[in-house]
């Protein structure tokens, strides 16, 4: 389990700079081609927003793993603490929840509830579709070369959603279980507000 950990850790990391450096970097050659040269890439504020949105959900359940998601506890803490970790757990378990049922809703007609659909239906809806993005299109030699459509597919762009809400359900399941190990105390960063105020004391005096 250690070892999978591990890698998913690695996976997100890895995955998380690699979009921070490419819309750095995107951002930074506009704008020097803009100013610089009067030209500039069409689809250059498409692709940042997807690289950004996929920085969004990643970053998720990444927060999840160290714990920088904020929240209040300031009623969870007057709990006995027996009680105080059945909450955290039930709480990390609303995580898992939320993530299954926007990966996939269906299973919510067991409890009588209409729901249907999810992000894997509508990224395979989007697959067998087809459908090109607004802007972003493929360079020239990759479509002389493969001969594919002139504008990138939606599904590509849209891979994030499965993914990011997987890996989300991953983290919110990890973090309830080490809950109920004793090997953190909740799923949030409750306390980072008085952390600070604490560290900084000294510079508040004066």
């Amino acid at each position: 389990m250690k070892r999978v950990d591990d890698w998913v850790t690695r996976f997100e990391e890895n995955v998380l700079a690699l979009l921070l450096a490419a819309m750095t970097l995107v951002s930074f050659t506009q704008v020097v081609a803009r100013y610089g040269f009067n030209s500039g890439w069409g689809g250059a504020l498409e692709f940042t927003r997807i690289l950004f949105a996929w920085l969004i959900l990643f970053g998720m359940s990444y927060g999840v793993k160290i714990g920088s998601h904020l929240g209040v506890d300031a009623v969870i803490r007057l709990f006995p603490r027996p009680m105080f970790r059945a909450v955290a757990v039930f709480g990390a378990l609303c995580g898992v929840a939320y993530a299954v049922i926007l990966l996939q809703a269906d299973w919510l007609q067991f409890f009588g509830i209409e729901a249907r659909g999810g992000a894997i239906d509508y990224w395979q809806k989007m697959f067998k579709i087809g459908i090109g993005l607004d802007d972003l299109r493929y360079p020239d030699f990759i479509i002389e070369t493969f001969g594919t459509k002139e504008r990138v597919q939606r599904w590509i762009a849209y891979l994030i959603l499965p993914v990011g809400l997987a890996l989300f359900a991953y983290r919110c399941a990890q973090a309830a279980w080490q809950i109920m190990r004793g090997e953190r105390e909740m799923m949030i960063a409750a306390h980072e507000a008085e952390d600070l105020v604490a560290e900084n004391k000294d510079i508040l005096k004066d």
